[in-house]
């Protein structure tokens, strides 16, 4: 049991002593009662909302409950002193061997220090990246698929089972235009001189290698056939080597999806009329007429009785229409179905999206609580797109002239675990910069240099060990003093908050965290430049130097612990 799960369990005891004595009522609902790091340092180790959540559901003022509770607390052997700020606020202050046994606890969890629990029996489906079938990944995509992928890894971390998804959208035009731009390259493999690339067609070369298999596969056959004959065919051909192709960008990522759903494959299962059949049942889908549409021209609007979904009655704007006039699904109606089908299969639905479908965010949270009964919690997370820089200068990207930044081509030039930690350094709906220069520069101002280095000077620490002749048979974490266990301090958060940034759906927040340990990991190795006694290995002082390599080993334990859930390697050596 890490400390703060300790300490969550002390307040418990002390809570059910005072039930015990008639002091505080049975019964009281404690969830929203926290141990966490009290937000001025000075103030304490841990602090507890404890008496401010609990004393009016009790029927007494904060102030008295807290007196209560930190007469209980200050029993504890670990507790140094305990103090009460402002109405009712409880600061701790917990002795050195407290933070020691932190310390062992860490090296003895290894792998699995900061593993949470509150997942436990809850399946995650985490759907991300999703990019229409028609090329290659380009940094467009890149954030959201990192952003997805270390969210699915920090759920797994916290005790949830995980299903990672990739929607494939191949029933819409964009894959009619994709066999139509595959079939002028097949003919371009035949001989045939087919000039500049029509305009709407896809103009890449990425499809010259798509058009030559149809060539070798068919021969001639199509070249002159009409469009009938070859768009179902091609369609498929082309979309399945665009999904090879697109595999193979995400795996140089470190990206791997245990499921591909077909939207084609979905409406040919009839999973569409299910779900419309299982919202009339329940009276939340009618057939209406939509309002005409505000600030526009009305000449050529005409009513069209429509079945609509009454995603009103969920909070959305207005009732949405799952089919058009020809009775072709929309792309609600098809989303509606996609989001039923997902839900019979997990507790919890995430959907990873770019910031410019934040319309649509209103109505598939409302059709997912009406097919679910409100039942399955749905998460969208929206992702800002990434600006590309070269040493300040914008990238110019235009997926639409075909010349645009692949992710493979930036993977290779920086390299994978740069671009994974870079995606997570801010918060997935702000704005971000992306520069080829700064995101490789060996400086504090760069995140993913910053955290690497920490972990590779404690691995130094090892070999420069060796080379002094120090072997540790046995450790006496006695040597560490306060200064010293400054970094444990910092190093016991991990747990909560790998647990806070899985229910805030927030990857980020382990980044985020990670910079700060390395911050002080550095602070305290710069320390030793001026003053000897404080460097981690003194070579005629075994005993302190034992110590602190420990010390040092359960900080890189936390950091590969950290940089695993975000899906980066921890370096031994910098170059």
């Amino acid at each position: 049991m890490t400390l703060y799960a300790r300490f969550a369990a002390h307040l418990d005891a002390a809570l059910d002593t005072l039930v015990a004595a008639g002091d505080v009522p049975g019964g009281l609902n404690r969830a929203p009662v926290t141990v966490e790091p009290p937000r001025d340092a000075s103030h304490g180790d841990l602090a507890t909302n404890a008496a401010m959540v609990l004393a009016k559901p009790a029927g007494t003022n904060p102030r008295a409950l807290a007196e209560k509770i930190a007469a209980e607390l200050r029993l504890l052997d670990e507790v140094e002193d305990v103090s009460i700020a402002g109405p009712g606020f409880i600061n701790m202050k917990l002795n050195d061997d407290s933070w020691r046994a932190e310390l062992s606890a860490i090296r003895d969890a290894g792998a699995d220090y900061g593993r949470a629990t509150i997942g436990r029996g809850v399946t995650v489906n985490v759907e991300y990246v999703s990019a229409n079938p028609t090329g290659p990944m380009h940094m467009g995509h890149c954030r959201g698929a990192v952003v997805g992928d270390a969210l699915a890894a920090l759920l797994e971390f916290a005790g949830h089972k995980v299903i990672r998804e990739y929607y494939v959208n191949d029933a819409g035009g964009q894959v009619d235009t994709l066999a139509r731009s595959a079939h002028l390259r097949y003919r371009e493999a035949l001989g045939a001189d087919i000039g500049a690339i029509p305009e709407g067609l896809y103009p890449g070369e990425y499809l010259v290698p798509v058009g030559q298999a149809l060539a070798a596969e068919y021969g001639d056959r199509f070249v002159d056939a009409p469009e009938s004959d070859w768009l179902v065919l091609f369609r498929k051909a082309a979309v399945a080597a665009m999904l090879v192709m697109i595999r193979a960008d995400l795996a140089l990522l470190g990206i791997h999806h245990d499921l591909f759903s077909s939207e084609a494959e979905l409406q040919a299962a009839g999973k569409p009329e299910a779900a419309e059949a299982e919202l009339r049942a329940r009276g939340l889908i009618y057939d209406g007429v939509l309002e005409a549409p505000k600030g526009q021209e009305l000449e050529d609007w005409e009513p069209v009785v429509l079945p609509l979904f009454r995603s009103t009655q969920f909070g959305d704007d207005q009732d949405r229409p799952i089919r058009k006039s020809n009775g072709q699904w929309t792309y609600f109606g098809a989303d509606l179905a996609y989001h039923y089908q997902k839900a019979q299969s997990a507790d919890a639905l995430i959907d990873v999206w770019g910031a410019d479908h934040a319309g649509t965010v209103k109505r598939i949270t409302a059709a997912v609580q009406a097919l679910t009964g409100g039942k399955t919690r749905f998460d969208v997370k929206l992702v800002q797109m990434v600006r590309l820089l070269r040493a300040g200068e914008p990238v110019k990207m235009s997926k639409r002239s075909g010349n645009f930044v692949t992710l493979a081509d930036v993977v290779r030039e920086v390299g994978k675990d740069v671009v994974r930690f870079t995606m997570l350094t801010r918060k997935a709906d702000a704005q971000m910069d992306f520069d080829f220069a700064k995101v490789v520069e060996a400086s504090k101002d760069n995140p993913v240099f910053y955290v690497q280095y920490a972990h590779a000077r404690i691995a130094s620490l090892h070999r420069r060990a060796a080379e002094a002749n120090i072997v540790c048979e046995g450790v006496d974490l006695s040597q560490l003093d306060t200064e010293d266990l400054a970094l444990v301090k910092l190093a016991a958060q991990f747990p909560r908050i790998v647990e806070t940034a899985a229910t805030a759906r927030e990857p980020h927040r382990i980044a985020f965290y990670l910079y700060d340990l390395a911050a002080s990991l550095h602070a305290q190795w710069n320390v030793g430049n001026d003053r000897v006694d404080r460097r981690f290995l003194i070579a005629d002082n075994p005993a302190i130097t034992c110590a602190r390599l420990f010390l040092a080993d359960a900080i890189g334990q936390i950091i590969r612990n950290g940089l695993g859930i975000m899906g980066v390697v921890a370096v031994e050596e910098m170059n």
